[in-house]
């Protein structure tokens, strides 16, 4: 063979093998339907599993907001009752301060009584505010007066008004005496 003849047949051994190699990246790159529905079936699983883990999420919230609203109905009453409550305790008070036992007989400390015993059941609490460090988050000073010593500067002196609490959240903040 000459060499004219042999370089035509090395074009086309090259343009052939060129060729295959075509193909088989066409091969490669196209994609299989197996893998691409396996690939599918993770990303819906994966939305699945999202979507699941936020309604849960929703479902928990929601029985938790249920279960304090429920707690808390009684807010409004239990306020109005505070009123109650007060009258009772200056009329206690009254009585002590005057050792008179007809301004608080014993039928109207068994009600009073039974009346706190009742509202404390629901969740009420009474704030202890006597000789303790005056907290604007708890207590509303009415008025300042000058301590007897800087032991008591910053201290409540006298609680004109109790504070409570409902389940641990305040309803009405103690209305105090505090010494500067």
């Amino acid at each position: 063979m000459t060499e004219e003849q042999q370089i035509p047949i090395q074009e086309e051994a090259e343009n052939g093998h060129e060729q295959q190699q075509t193909e088989q990246q066409q091969v490669e790159s196209t994609p299989d339907p197996v893998e691409n529905l396996k690939a599918e079936l993770a990303e819906q699983k994966d939305k699945y599993l999202r979507l699941f883990a936020e309604f849960d999420n929703y479902k928990k919230r929601s029985i938790k907001e249920k279960i304090e609203t429920i707690r808390n109905a009684s807010q409004e009453l239990i306020q109005d009752l505070l009123v109650v409550l007060d009258d009772f305790d200056r009329a206690k008070k009254l009585s002590e301060e005057q050792e008179n036992e007809q301004i608080f007989p014993e039928g109207m400390r068994l009600v009073h009584h039974k009346l706190l015993g009742l509202l404390q059941s629901k969740g009420l609490e009474i704030m202890d505010t006597q000789g303790k460090a005056f907290n604007p988050e708890f207590h509303e000073a009415i008025t300042e007066i000058p301590g007897p010593d800087e032991q008591h500067k910053g201290k409540i002196f006298d609680t004109l008004e109790k504070g409570y609490l409902l389940n641990h959240k305040i309803i009405r903040f103690a209305k105090v005496v505090v010494c500067k």
